[in-house]
C-alpha cells in the first residue's frame, strides 16, 4: 500500500542513501585491488614468492571474513549510520600506514586491520538500504551495489597503475586514503535518516515480528546463499589477485597496460550485474545455473589462450555471463529477511563470499608455483561449477517469521 504524501521524500531518500552507498563501494574496491597492481612491485622489493604474495592479499581476507558477523550484528545494535563512518575512516587510516611498511611482516598486520575496518562496513551497508529503500526498491538496490564493486575493481586498476608507475607504491597509497577520507565525511553529513517502517516493510504494521538471531543463523537459505556466495566469489578475487601479475610476467605487457586489460572485464561485470538484477531477480534459478556453467566453460578457453588479447576478451564474456548471476544469490536474503536482521543475515552471507577471498589468493599462488597459471585459472572453473551445483539444490523459500518471542531475546 503506497502513501502519496510521501512518494517525494521515499524517491529522495533511496536515491541519496545508493549513490552515497554506491560511492562509497567504488573507493573500498579501489583500496581493495590496488594491492594486487602493486603486487609485483611490493614482491620484488621485499623478496616474496607468489605464495606469499598470495598471503599478503589473504591477510586482509582473513580479517575480512572475521569482521563480517560482528559488523553485521553491530550494524542491528547501533545502527548502520555510526558504523559505516568509522569503518570507512579507518579502513582509510589502514591504506595510508600501508604506505609506511618497512617489510612483509608489518605488510601483514596492516593489511589485516585494513581487512577488519572493511569488514565493518558491508553488513552496515546493507542495514542502510533495507531502512531507506522500499520492499521493490530493495533488490535493485542490492544489484547497484554490487555492480559499484565491479565498478570499483575496474577502476582501480585504469586509475591506480598510472600512479604506482608516477609516483611509486607507498605514494599510491597515501593519496588514495585522502579520497577515503573526503568520502567519509560525505557520507556522514548527506545520508538521510531512515523511511518509517510502514514505508520498508508495509506488513509490519498487520505484524510486527520480532526474529531472534539465532533463527536467522540456522537458516537453510541462508547459509546455501553464504555457501554459493563463497564458490561465486572465488572467481572475483582470484582475477582481481593474479590476472595483473599473469600479464605482466607471462604476456609481457606493462604494468599501465595490465592495469588496463584488467578493469575491462570488472566493468563489463557490473553492467551484468545491473542485467541480472533487472530481468533475473524474482526467478533466480532459471539464469544462476545456466550462466554458471557457461561461465565455467569460457574459463577453461580463457586458460587455453596463448595471446594476451584473446585471455581478456575470454575473461570479459566469462566476467559478463557470471555477473548475471550476482543478484540471484545475494538478492535471496535480502527479500526474506526482516530489516531489524538485514545486518546479522547479509553478514552471514558476506562470511560465506568472503572466504573466497581468504582461500582464492593462496590457493591460485600455490598452484602458479607449483603448476603454472594455467592450474590457478582451471580452480576458478571449478569453484565457478561448485556454486551452480549449490544453486541447482536450493529453494527460493521464506524465512518463517513464527511467533513474537520473548523480550530478552528479541533483536531490534
Amino acid at each position: 500500500m503506497s502513501i502519496p504524501s510521501s512518494a517525494p521524500v521515499v524517491r529522495r531518500t533511496e536515491r541519496t542513501t545508493l549513490a552515497l552507498l554506491v560511492g562509497v563501494f567504488i573507493i573500498d574496491y579501489i583500496d581493495r585491488v590496488m594491492i594486487a597492481v602493486a603486487l609485483p612491485l611490493i614482491g620484488a622489493e621485499f623478496g616474496l614468492s607468489k605464495t606469499t604474495q598470495g598471503l599478503v592479499v589473504s591477510a586482509f581476507a582473513i580479517a575480512y571474513l572475521v569482521g563480517q558477523m560482528p559488523g553485521g550484528l553491530l550494524a542491528d545494535r547501533v545502527g548502520a549510520r555510526p558504523l559505516l563512518v568509522i569503518s570507512l575512516v579507518a579502513w582509510s587510516v589502514f591504506t595510508a600506514a600501508t604506505g609506511f611498511a618497512p617489510g612483509l611482516v608489518v605488510l601483514l598486520v596492516l593489511r589485516a586491520a585494513f581487512g577488519f575496518a572493511q569488514a565493518l562496513f558491508p553488513g552496515a551497508a546493507f542495514k542502510a538500504l533495507a531502512e531507506r529503500t522500499t520492499q521493490e526498491g530493495r533488490s535493485r538496490g542490492a544489484g547497484l551495489l554490487l555492480a559499484s564493486n565491479s565498478v570499483g575493481a575496474g577502476l582501480g586498476p585504469l586509475l591506480v597503475a598510472p600512479l604506482v608507475v608516477a609516483a611509486g607504491w607507498r605514494h599510491t597509497f597515501w593519496i588514495v586514503a585522502v579520497a577515503g577520507l573526503i568520502v567519509g565525511l560525505a557520507l556522514w553529513r548527506l545520508l538521510p535518516p531512515p523511511l518509517p517502517r510502514e514505508l520498508t516493510e508495509p506488513e509490519a504494521r498487520v505484524a510486527p515480528v520480532k526474529v531472534p538471531v539465532s533463527q536467522v543463523l540456522r537458516n537453510r537459505l541462508v547459509i546455501r546463499c553464504a555457501a554459493m556466495f563463497a564458490c561465486f566469489n572465488m572467481l572475483a578475487y582470484g582475477m582481481i589477485t593474479w590476472v595483473p601479475s599473469y600479464l605482466v610476467e607471462t604476456k609481457g605487457l606493462s604494468l599501465v597496460a595490465a592495469g588496463i586489460s584488467a578493469a575491462i572485464p570488472q566493468l563489463v561485470s557490473a553492467a551484468a550485474v545491473l542485467i541480472g538484477g533487472r530481468y533475473f531477480d524474482r526467478r533466480p534459478r532459471w539464469l544462476v545455473v545456466p550462466a554458471l556453467v557457461a561461465a565455467a566453460g569460457v574459463l577453461v578457453a580463457m586458460l587455453l589462450s596463448d595471446s594476451a588479447t584473446g585471455f581478456t576478451v575470454l575473461q570479459t564474456v566469462a566476467m559478463f555471463i557470471s555477473g548475471l548471476a550476482s543478484i540471484g544469490i545475494v538478492g535471496l536474503p535480502l527479500r526474506v529477511l526482516p530489516r531489524d536482521l538485514v545486518g546479522a543475515g547479509m553478514g552471514l552471507v558476506n562470511t560465506g563470499g568472503q572466504l573466497a577471498g581468504v582461500l582464492a589468493p593462496l590457493v591460485m599462488g600455490w598452484l602458479a608455483d607449483r603448476f603454472g597459471f594455467a592450474a590457478a585459472f582451471g580452480f576458478l572453473a571449478v569453484s565457478t561449477l561448485a556454486a551452480a551445483a549449490i544453486s541447482l539444490t536450493t529453494r527460493s523459500t521464506k524465512l518463517s517469521l513464527g511467533a513474537p518471542v520473548p523480550a530478552k531475546e528479541q533483536v531490534g
